[in-house]
């Protein structure tokens, strides 16, 4: 049975593979069994983020000196960009040896796919989710996976319009979904969503339309993560779940936050890990957590818990960037450190206001 490890290696700019060198360098790190490469850098997160296509540059290159490109190719490298606050930037480096390992099963498993390239139009629309869908569908079979509750967490990059991309579809008669490329964004990231829930079936097929999509905040998925950005035409998607076909000392576990401060769902997985703590994870234990993805979004009521709230009057600073560092503050009040995976954007992801979360944790 194959059996996952989960690396976190701290950054210092988008640029620095130092620390996948290095690991690679001395064994800790096998090329050839890496699936997928998480990344958190210090962009913005918005349309013209570079630092996530700059990140996915420097990593293939320090790939390359290890793999042939076809090998890299299939290496899901997802970047957010992002870490306001005391977000730290860092990568997960996830890796799926094929060996048997001591500790039986049923264990964390892990498996990525990339989806055709889709077309501008079908952007933010069911045509999107239904391409999600069937690639997550896939992937869980793959990982030997029957039961949608056993998976914990979906992570997927997904692509955004750009003026050239709308002018494509534009020459063809098409029409888009928006012109706007910040607000394809949350579309994109939103249809995504979509397409977990519907594998996952957690929302009706029927009710994920094109209306729905972006609009109908009772529709979602407790499970996905999705993240926009420029540097990619289709889908990357990594799939987490406990499997019993694989092996090995990880779980995973997740949690659903109401809000940007709903903390106590996430103290009840960490506990269900064995990592319980009535206060901050002593400092002793949080070398058992690997790592903690989150998704963030602003209340679009404008109020948190009935107070207030401007993080969508800020027309200098998107709402995802507050609610990143936000939630990633009382996230990093719980588990002692700030290296969290913290995305901002949760459109379909979680409740209106919360989202999901996921912990990677030694048994």
């Amino acid at each position: 049975m194959p059996h996952t490890l989960v690396h976190r290696l701290s950054m210092a700019g988008p640029d620095d593979t130092a620390g996948l060198a290095a690991a690679i360098r001395n064994g800790r790190i096998r090329p050839d069994a890496i699936v997928a490469i998480l990344g958190k850098t210090e962009g913005n997160g918005c349309v013209n983020d570079f630092t996530r296509g700059f990140a996915v540059q420097s990593l293939r290159l320090e790939l390359a000196r290890h793999l042939p490109t076809d090998a890299i190719d299939r290496i899901a490298l997802v970047m957010s960009g992002g870490t306001e606050g005391a977000l730290a930037p860092h990568a997960l480096v996830i890796e799926a040896r094929p060996e048997d390992h001591a500790a039986a099963g049923p264990a964390l498993a892990v498996g990525q796919t990339v989806t055709r390239d889709i077309k501008p139009e079908e952007l933010g629309r069911r045509a999107q989710a239904a391409v999600v869908a069937e690639a997550v569908a896939k992937v869980m079979a793959d990982l030997g996976i029957s039961d949608p509750a056993d998976i914990h967490f979906v992570q997927i990059k997904c692509p955004l319009l750009t003026m050239e991309r709308v002018a494509e579809a534009r020459a063809r008669g098409a029409t888009t979904a928006t012109s706007d490329t910040l607000k394809s964004m949350g579309l994109s990231r939103g249809a995504s969503a979509l397409g977990v829930a519907l594998a996952l079936g957690e929302v009706a097929d029927a009710a994920v339309t094109d209306a729905a999509i972006g609009t109908d905040r009772s529709l979602y998925s407790t499970r996905a993560s999705t993240s926009a950005g420029v540097e990619l035409s289709g889908h990357e998607i990594v799939v987490m779940g406990m499997s019993p076909r694989w092996s090995g000392p990880l779980r995973i576990d997740h949690a659903v936050m109401a809000d940007g401060i709903d903390i106590e769902p996430v103290r009840a997985a960490l506990a269900r890990l064995g990592l319980g703590a009535p206060g901050q994870l002593p400092a002793a234990d949080r070398d058992r957590l690997l790592a903690l993805l989150a998704k963030a979004e602003a209340p679009s009521t404008g109020r948190m818990r009935g107070f207030r709230h401007t993080m969508l009057d800020d027309s200098d600073i998107s709402s995802t960037r507050h609610a990143r560092g936000f939630a990633a503050g009382a996230l990093a009040s719980l588990v002692g450190h700030a290296e969290i995976f913290v995305s901002g954007g949760a459109e379909h992801q979680g409740p209106d206001g919360g989202g999901p979360v996921a912990l990677i944790a030694h048994r």
